[in-house]
């Protein structure tokens, strides 16, 4: 976890760890909107059957893509951060053995 005396040094990243909060609130973001659009797919059945269906199965795909979709992004941000990390730890290695 991050401290608030964090924010204003540059020694550490907090992005991977507010990361975790963001992904959390997209999902539940992707499950409000999927919701709503099931929502709509149920009443424009009452108008038409066909139209409703097609609007429901292209609520839940959305549901389904849009989490995929979120986790595959908030991992490539993380994966950026580790490299940065590994990267300071090959440096550092270099440096020790220079000495």
């Amino acid at each position: 976890m991050f401290h608030f005396q964090d924010l204003f040094q540059w020694d550490r990243f907090i992005t991977p760890t507010i990361i975790k909060v963001f992904y959390w609130l997209v999902i539940a973001l992707i499950i409000l909107f999927g919701i709503a659009g099931i929502f709509s797919a149920l009443t424009l059945m009452a108008i038409s059957p066909f139209g409703g269906f097609i609007q429901l199965l292209s609520a839940l795909a959305g549901i389904v893509v849009g989490i995929i979709f979120s986790r595959i992004s908030a991992e490539l941000i993380l994966i950026i951060f580790r490299i940065n990390e590994h990267l300071g730890a090959i440096r550092d290695q270099g440096r020790d053995r220079q000495i």
